[in-house]
């Protein structure tokens, strides 16, 4: 995506809306149709968006991995709200981390991050690879992503889903896990895993254990 890895780094459109859009661009070129689009953590919310603005157009199944539907909560939710949602900010600590994020410690930050997002069983050395690659975005762009990120409800979104659907979460994830269920129990038909901590099972177990979640999408996939 724009901003990420050794895309280009244009000074505008980090929304996940406009992210959206750019997957949709890119089906359209390809001439894409039939298409199984999986996002992990952020990606499953420009899922989330493109469905919102084409809805099944040139899809045919999906999979969410590790993402809440909300992640900044509302206080006046209820505590049942809040695990629902799986929020794990509140609106001081978003513009703290924001401001965090833009600013000199930025990457710092990020390291403190991303260091939580693996079980400690995980090398070091992978951890401080997927930091490096994160920091090829630069962090005033990331900052303004991810406050537009952290800012998107989806619960009215992903009930409305029809197409296959598949949900992996991790059971001791920086997702909470019981939004990931209850994401699964709003697609009618869904499936859902839920990688124990023996299994890898924080944000990353597509990392830490490629084995079995190579195994549960190709399954998926049929």
């Amino acid at each position: 995506m724009r901003g990420h890895g050794e895309s280009d780094k244009p000074d505008n459109g980090y929304t996940i809306q406009r992210l959206a859009k750019d997957v949709q661009d890119l089906l359209v070129a390809r001439n894409l149709t039939d298409v199984t689009l999986m996002g992990h953590s952020m990606g499953s919310s420009v899922i989330w968006s493109y469905w919102q603005l084409w809805g099944q157009d040139r899809l045919s199944k999906l999979i969410f991995v590790d993402q809440m539907p909300m992640i900044t909560a509302d206080p006046r939710w209820s505590p049942q709200e809040k695990e629902d949602a799986g929020a794990i900010f509140d609106p001081t600590s978003l513009y703290d981390t924001i401001n965090q994020l833009a600013g000199p410690d930025g990457v710092k930050t990020t390291e403190g991050f991303i260091g939580g997002m693996f079980t400690k069983a995980y090398a070091r050395s992978e951890v401080d690879w997927v930091v490096k690659q994160n920091l090829k975005m630069p962090r005033q762009y990331a900052a303004a992503l991810l406050y537009n990120h952290a800012t998107q409800d989806w619960r009215r979104v992903i009930p409305r889903i029809t197409l296959p659907t598949l949900v992996v979460g991790g059971r001791v994830s920086v997702v909470p896990w019981k939004s990931q269920v209850w994401i699964q129990k709003q697609v009618r038909g869904s499936r859902i895993e839920i990688f124990e901590e023996n299994e890898g099972g924080n944000h990353f177990m597509f990392m830490e254990n490629p084995d079995k979640f190579n195994r549960i999408v190709r399954d998926f996939m049929g």
